[in-house]
């Protein structure tokens, strides 16, 4: 199995943003929230760089959640771990009596539990079942959107959320083929896509399906909807002083995330106010200018890195009173 997936993605660059907001004296432990748990990579390095956190991780995968407690285990009653979806973070915290939290941490995508095991359907280079859900107790998978999905709506995901601009090609092929008998396999999705672009369509960017692939799995989780939501949820839950870092890994992702910090650090008063009143101030302030990037070094060790982007904001103000 490949090493990859045990190295978590500019883990020393995530820790070092948040760690002015862990390592400041408070009452109490800080309260730091990993919303995208998966092996609990960096949840592990969290707790073992702020010795006075505690930490809530989430997961939808009930597997990684198995998986990381295993891991997490030595660090006892410090790490809580729920099976959640990351926007359902102002429910947790409330479950938990957690009124805010010092630094919240989001990686995005798809964990490199579910890529590497092979009957999860999320990677191309493998035949799998088209099954793609994170949450594989709830919703509809990969193999359902293909084979009932009109073929309008089929296109609106692939150009949304793939940005394949050959959609239309891709859509009538699998739409031919799906009457003569369903998807069931990734294997015969990968052939497809290759039989239905055009050559030079298949000389750049990689494999031909990775794009299709990833707007099937954006649509089976809902992940673009669910990131809407719980961006500002975690900006929310934080105290002043707290911090948040978002690890993105395509321009959907890394966009809406731009767009909440951008809102947050905005001054909101009207124009030609001579003086700000306090509750149009900005209530963040960005840590970061625009998305930093892995560096060549990660990116050699860990090609899962290379399309990262990191985005990191401090909340500097209560919400508007």
């Amino acid at each position: 199995m490949n090493n990859s997936r045990h190295v978590p993605v500019m883990l020393q660059r995530c820790l070092d943003m948040l760690a002015p907001a862990l390592e400041q004296p408070s009452t109490g432990s800080p309260v730091v929230v990993d919303c995208t748990l998966g092996l609990g990579g960096h949840s592990e390095a969290l707790l073992t760089a702020f010795p006075e956190a505690r930490l809530v991780a989430l997961d939808r995968d009930k597997e990684a959640l198995r998986l990381s407690g295993e891991r997490l285990a030595p660090f006892g009653e410090r790490a809580t771990l729920v099976h959640a979806v990351y926007d359902e973070l102002p429910d947790v915290l409330d479950r938990l009596g957690i009124p805010s939290v010092q630094g919240v941490l989001f990686d995005l995508g798809v964990s490199s539990m579910q890529l590497d095991e092979a009957d999860r359907g999320f990677a191309y280079a493998q035949d799998a079942p088209l099954d793609m859900r994170m949450d594989q107790t709830t919703g509809v998978s990969a193999a359902e959107v293909l084979n009932t999905y009109p073929a309008g709506e089929l296109v609106r995901i692939l150009r949304a959320y793939g940005e394949e601009k050959q959609a239309k090609r891709i859509v009538s092929a699998v739409v031919r083929e799906r009457e003569k008998e369903p998807f069931t396999n990734s294997a015969r999705l990968v052939e497809l896509i290759r039989d239905a672009l055009p050559q030079a369509a298949k000389r750049t960017g990689g494999n031909p399906a990775k794009r299709t692939f990833q707007a099937l799995r954006i649509e089976v989780n809902g992940e673009l909807s669910v990131l809407e939501r719980a961006i500002p949820a975690a900006v929310k839950a934080l105290a002043v002083g707290g911090r948040v870092a978002v690890l993105s890994y395509h321009s959907l992702e890394d966009r809406l995330v731009k767009q909440v910090f951008a809102a947050g650090a905005a001054n909101t008063a009207p124009p030609g106010l001579p003086v700000v009143p306090e509750r149009f101030q900005p209530k963040l302030k960005l840590l970061t200018r625009g998305a930093e990037l892995p560096t060549e070094e990660e990116v050699a060790e860990n090609r899962r890195a290379a399309p990262a982007r990191l985005r990191g904001a401090q909340r500097i103000r209560e919400d508007n009173l």
